[in-house]
Protein backbone atom coordinates (compact mmCIF):
# COMPACT_ATOMS: atom_id res chain seq x y z
CA UNK A 1 0.00 0.00 0.00
CA UNK A 2 1.05 3.46 -0.90
CA UNK A 3 1.83 6.09 1.82
CA UNK A 4 2.21 9.62 1.51
CA UNK A 5 4.05 12.31 3.71
CA UNK A 6 1.34 14.86 5.08
CA UNK A 7 1.15 18.43 3.92
CA UNK A 8 3.45 20.61 5.83
CA UNK A 9 1.90 22.63 8.95
CA UNK A 10 3.93 25.23 9.52
CA UNK A 11 6.57 27.33 7.57
CA UNK A 12 9.84 25.19 8.83
CA UNK A 13 8.43 21.99 7.88
CA UNK A 14 7.43 23.02 4.59
CA UNK A 15 11.81 24.41 4.26
CA UNK A 16 12.08 20.59 5.39
CA UNK A 17 10.08 19.30 2.44
CA UNK A 18 11.72 21.56 -0.03
CA UNK A 19 14.83 20.50 0.75
CA UNK A 20 13.92 16.55 0.68
CA UNK A 21 11.60 16.93 -2.53
CA UNK A 22 13.31 19.79 -4.65
CA UNK A 23 10.99 20.97 -7.62
CA UNK A 24 12.01 20.78 -11.54
CA UNK A 25 14.74 23.67 -12.21
CA UNK A 26 13.45 26.82 -13.49
CA UNK A 27 13.12 27.09 -17.43
CA UNK A 28 15.79 29.33 -18.81
CA UNK A 29 14.77 31.83 -21.18
CA UNK A 30 14.36 30.84 -25.35
CA UNK A 31 15.35 32.95 -27.36
CA UNK A 32 12.47 34.06 -30.30
CA UNK A 33 12.85 34.74 -33.77
CA UNK A 34 10.96 34.07 -37.09
CA UNK A 35 9.00 30.81 -38.08
CA UNK A 36 7.90 29.84 -41.59
CA UNK A 37 4.88 31.36 -40.93
CA UNK A 38 6.08 34.78 -40.02
CA UNK A 39 5.55 33.92 -36.06
CA UNK A 40 8.09 33.49 -33.11
CA UNK A 41 9.95 30.67 -32.55
CA UNK A 42 12.35 29.48 -30.34
CA UNK A 43 16.41 29.27 -31.47
CA UNK A 44 15.54 30.71 -35.65
CA UNK A 45 19.06 30.39 -36.61
CA UNK A 46 18.78 26.52 -36.32
CA UNK A 47 15.24 26.79 -38.20
CA UNK A 48 15.99 29.32 -41.16
CA UNK A 49 16.66 27.37 -44.17
CA UNK A 50 18.90 28.76 -47.75
CA UNK A 51 17.01 30.32 -50.82
CA UNK A 52 16.20 27.49 -53.29
CA UNK A 53 18.11 29.33 -55.57
CA UNK A 54 21.07 31.31 -55.66
CA UNK A 55 20.64 35.41 -56.46
CA UNK A 56 23.03 34.59 -60.15
CA UNK A 57 21.28 31.16 -61.01
CA UNK A 58 19.59 33.32 -64.04
CA UNK A 59 18.11 30.00 -65.30
CA UNK A 60 16.98 28.26 -61.96
CA UNK A 61 17.80 24.55 -61.78
CA UNK A 62 17.54 21.70 -63.92
CA UNK A 63 13.72 20.57 -62.29
CA UNK A 64 9.99 20.90 -62.94
CA UNK A 65 10.25 24.79 -62.56
CA UNK A 66 13.11 25.04 -65.26
CA UNK A 67 10.58 26.05 -68.00
CA UNK A 68 9.27 28.58 -65.24
CA UNK A 69 12.83 29.84 -64.67
CA UNK A 70 13.62 30.78 -68.10
CA UNK A 71 10.37 32.34 -68.10
CA UNK A 72 11.56 34.60 -64.98
CA UNK A 73 14.78 35.30 -66.42
CA UNK A 74 13.13 37.11 -69.50
CA UNK A 75 10.91 38.75 -67.34
CA UNK A 76 13.31 39.98 -65.17
CA UNK A 77 15.42 41.23 -68.46
CA UNK A 78 12.47 43.08 -70.49
CA UNK A 79 9.48 43.89 -68.33
CA UNK A 80 10.45 44.12 -64.14
CA UNK A 81 7.66 45.86 -63.30
CA UNK A 82 5.48 42.44 -64.61
CA UNK A 83 7.08 40.12 -62.65
CA UNK A 84 7.46 42.43 -59.56
CA UNK A 85 3.60 42.45 -59.92
CA UNK A 86 3.57 39.05 -60.33
CA UNK A 87 5.58 38.14 -57.20
CA UNK A 88 3.44 40.50 -54.98
CA UNK A 89 0.14 38.65 -56.38
CA UNK A 90 1.33 35.55 -55.26
CA UNK A 91 2.37 36.44 -51.94
CA UNK A 92 -0.93 39.08 -51.02
CA UNK A 93 -2.90 35.44 -51.79
CA UNK A 94 -4.27 36.30 -55.21
CA UNK A 95 -6.04 39.45 -53.42
CA UNK A 96 -7.80 41.20 -56.75
CA UNK A 97 -6.05 44.38 -57.89
CA UNK A 98 -2.65 43.02 -56.15
CA UNK A 99 -1.19 43.02 -59.22
CA UNK A 100 -2.22 46.46 -61.20
CA UNK A 101 -1.51 48.83 -57.29
CA UNK A 102 2.11 47.01 -57.36
CA UNK A 103 3.35 47.24 -61.23
CA UNK A 104 1.67 50.79 -61.79
CA UNK A 105 3.67 52.23 -58.93
CA UNK A 106 6.93 50.16 -60.00
CA UNK A 107 6.46 51.21 -63.98
CA UNK A 108 6.45 54.88 -62.65
CA UNK A 109 9.27 55.17 -60.92
CA UNK A 110 11.35 52.89 -63.42
CA UNK A 111 10.44 55.07 -65.82
CA UNK A 112 11.16 58.42 -63.86
CA UNK A 113 14.52 56.92 -62.87
CA UNK A 114 15.76 56.20 -66.57
CA UNK A 115 14.51 59.26 -67.66
CA UNK A 116 16.07 61.74 -65.28
CA UNK A 117 19.01 59.11 -63.74
CA UNK A 118 19.46 57.07 -66.76
CA UNK A 119 18.97 54.55 -64.73
CA UNK A 120 16.48 52.35 -62.77
CA UNK A 121 17.78 53.86 -59.34
CA UNK A 122 14.21 54.37 -58.18
CA UNK A 123 12.20 51.54 -58.17
CA UNK A 124 14.69 49.27 -56.17
CA UNK A 125 13.57 51.23 -53.28
CA UNK A 126 9.62 50.53 -53.45
CA UNK A 127 10.37 46.67 -54.17
CA UNK A 128 12.76 45.80 -51.80
CA UNK A 129 9.93 45.18 -49.14
CA UNK A 130 9.29 41.88 -51.02
CA UNK A 131 12.62 40.48 -50.52
CA UNK A 132 11.92 40.68 -46.77
CA UNK A 133 8.30 39.54 -46.81
CA UNK A 134 9.76 36.33 -48.67
CA UNK A 135 12.19 36.30 -45.76
CA UNK A 136 9.74 36.23 -43.24
CA UNK A 137 7.03 34.33 -44.46
CA UNK A 138 8.77 30.77 -45.42
CA UNK A 139 11.75 31.90 -42.60
CA UNK A 140 15.11 32.16 -45.23
CA UNK A 141 18.38 32.89 -44.45
CA UNK A 142 19.23 36.72 -45.47
CA UNK A 143 21.71 38.02 -47.32
CA UNK A 144 24.66 38.94 -44.36
CA UNK A 145 24.02 35.02 -42.72
CA UNK A 146 24.77 34.02 -46.15
CA UNK A 147 28.19 35.93 -46.54
CA UNK A 148 28.75 35.24 -43.17
CA UNK A 149 28.61 31.55 -43.49
CA UNK A 150 30.17 31.11 -46.74
CA UNK A 151 33.28 33.25 -45.56
CA UNK A 152 33.49 31.01 -42.34
CA UNK A 153 32.94 33.41 -40.18
CA UNK A 154 29.11 31.93 -38.77
CA UNK A 155 30.01 31.69 -35.08
CA UNK A 156 31.02 35.95 -34.80
CA UNK A 157 27.04 36.49 -36.28
CA UNK A 158 25.51 35.68 -32.90
CA UNK A 159 23.54 38.85 -32.29
CA UNK A 160 20.20 40.49 -31.05
CA UNK A 161 16.99 39.39 -33.31
CA UNK A 162 16.18 42.94 -33.70
CA UNK A 163 20.22 43.90 -34.52
CA UNK A 164 19.80 41.16 -36.99
CA UNK A 165 16.52 41.82 -38.69
CA UNK A 166 17.68 45.77 -39.20
CA UNK A 167 21.30 44.26 -40.60
CA UNK A 168 19.01 41.65 -43.01
CA UNK A 169 16.55 44.92 -44.06
CA UNK A 170 19.50 47.06 -44.98
CA UNK A 171 21.22 43.95 -47.37
CA UNK A 172 17.45 43.27 -48.78
CA UNK A 173 17.81 46.85 -49.81
CA UNK A 174 21.58 46.95 -51.04
CA UNK A 175 20.64 43.66 -53.21
CA UNK A 176 17.74 45.29 -55.01
CA UNK A 177 20.13 48.64 -55.80
CA UNK A 178 23.25 47.09 -57.09
CA UNK A 179 21.46 43.41 -58.38
CA UNK A 180 18.40 44.41 -58.91
CA UNK A 181 16.96 42.43 -61.70
CA UNK A 182 19.23 39.38 -60.11
CA UNK A 183 16.80 39.84 -56.98
CA UNK A 184 13.32 40.23 -58.47
CA UNK A 185 14.20 36.47 -60.66
CA UNK A 186 15.74 35.20 -57.29
CA UNK A 187 12.57 36.44 -55.56
CA UNK A 188 10.07 34.86 -58.39
CA UNK A 189 12.36 31.51 -58.59
CA UNK A 190 11.32 31.15 -55.00
CA UNK A 191 7.56 32.16 -54.76
CA UNK A 192 6.90 30.06 -57.97
CA UNK A 193 8.18 26.87 -56.00
CA UNK A 194 6.50 27.27 -52.76
CA UNK A 195 3.17 29.28 -53.68
CA UNK A 196 0.68 28.17 -56.21
CA UNK A 197 -0.45 30.57 -59.18
CA UNK A 198 -3.51 32.33 -58.09
CA UNK A 199 -5.41 31.84 -60.66
CA UNK A 200 -4.47 28.36 -60.70
CA UNK A 201 -6.11 26.88 -57.50
CA UNK A 202 -5.26 23.59 -56.50
CA UNK A 203 -8.17 20.67 -56.57
CA UNK A 204 -7.64 17.75 -55.60
CA UNK A 205 -8.62 14.34 -57.91
CA UNK A 206 -10.84 11.92 -56.26
CA UNK A 207 -10.52 8.37 -57.27
CA UNK A 208 -13.79 5.79 -56.85
CA UNK A 209 -12.48 2.61 -55.69
CA UNK A 210 -14.60 0.08 -55.52
CA UNK A 211 -14.92 -2.41 -52.44
CA UNK A 212 -13.17 -5.95 -52.91
CA UNK A 213 -15.49 -8.52 -54.42
CA UNK A 214 -17.07 -6.27 -56.52
CA UNK A 215 -15.89 -4.06 -59.84
CA UNK A 216 -17.41 -1.48 -61.46
CA UNK A 217 -18.78 -3.55 -64.08
CA UNK A 218 -22.35 -4.46 -64.88
CA UNK A 219 -23.28 -8.03 -64.46
CA UNK A 220 -26.18 -9.29 -66.74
Amino acid sequence: MTTYDPLPRNESEAEVAAVKFPGPPPCEAVPVGWTAQGMPVADPANRRSPWETGIFSCFGKNDEFYSSDVEVCLLGSIAPCVLHGTNSERLGGGVPGTFTSHCLPYTGLYMIGNLIFGWNCLAPWYSCSNRTAIRHQFNLEGSCETMGKSSGCCGNYEMHEEQREGCESACDLATHVFCHPCALCQEAREVRRRIPHPAMPFQPVVLMIPPPGQSMDNHI
